[in-house]
């Protein structure tokens, strides 16, 4: 038959059409479109692959400092003893290593931050318990200053740091974490993040008792048995937005005062 030659198109029922159009060669329409949308498929599970080959873990930062800077040291369980001698209050005994001196570090913030600093009797008790022998005269003169006449009447004192009658002065340091900054064998740097309550409690108090965040730096030196403060400094912050919880009374902060104990740090 020649190809000039008219043809005859039958229209069969489907049943019969789909069969004689696989015979004849011919793709039905739905399986087409099923390969192109494999097809499809195909090339964004390919694509997805390749773009995600050279892409960071989730989570993770392209800025070349965020690579570089090292994850924070969580204060979890070390595995070691806690500190369990004291000396005029005040934990020592700390072990010869990076955790050692940043619990030392987080104890002596605590002490530096205490009420007993605001008293000369017991401020040279603190100053004869954490400082380094070699030091502790130049440290001892530095804080007599700090803590002078004038200073202890800011926080409502007298001047031997006592609080008015019927009052509760306070004044603890609470550490909220501790990094390592400039760590060696004998000598050892480490800035410890605290909140610090300040003031008088009580009815009447024209000082009522605040929150203040700083960080302090201590420099600890190896003393041959345990760390012992050469240095120090404070700056203020970095601070958290404040809450809109609602402050306590007076009463309730005296009793808080009296009846919780602060803590003792170790890793």
């Amino acid at each position: 038959m020649s190809d000039d030659q008219p043809h005859t198109r039958t229209r069969l029922p489907v049943g019969e059409q789909s069969v004689y159009q696989q015979v004849n060669g011919r793709q039905p329409r739905p399986l087409r479109t099923l390969l192109a949308v494999l097809a499809v498929v195909t090339l964004l599970v390919v694509g997805i692959s390749i773009a995600n080959r050279g892409a960071p873990a989730p989570g993770a930062s392209d800025s070349s400092v965020d690579r570089a800077r090292p994850a924070p040291a969580a204060t979890v369980p070390s595995g070691q003893d806690p500190v369990s001698t004291t000396s005029n209050g005040i934990a020592n005994g700390y072990p010869h290593t990076d955790q050692g001196a940043q619990s030392a570090a987080a104890n002596y913030a605590v002490a530096l931050g205490s009420e007993q600093m605001f008293r000369a009797d017991t401020r040279r008790a603190v100053i004869t318990t954490i400082a380094d022998p070699t030091v502790a005269a130049a440290l001892q003169a530095r804080l007599d200053q700090a803590f002078s006449a004038d200073t202890t009447a800011k926080f409502g004192l007298d001047a031997q740091g006592r609080a008015p009658k019927g009052l509760t002065f306070v004044s603890r340091t609470v550490p909220v974490g501790t990094k390592t900054t400039n760590a060696a064998d004998t000598a050892t740097r480490v800035d410890v993040w605290a909140v610090g309550l300040h003031g008088l409690a009580g009815d009447g108090s024209t000082q009522p008792v605040a929150a203040d965040w700083f960080t302090l730096t201590v420099t600890l030196r190896w003393a041959g048995s345990d760390w012992k403060l050469t240095d120090y400094s404070r700056k203020s912050g970095p601070a958290p937005v404040p809450d809109d919880q609602q402050a306590a009374t007076a009463e309730e902060i005296t009793a808080a005062v009296q009846d919780f104990g602060g803590f003792r740090y170790a890793r």
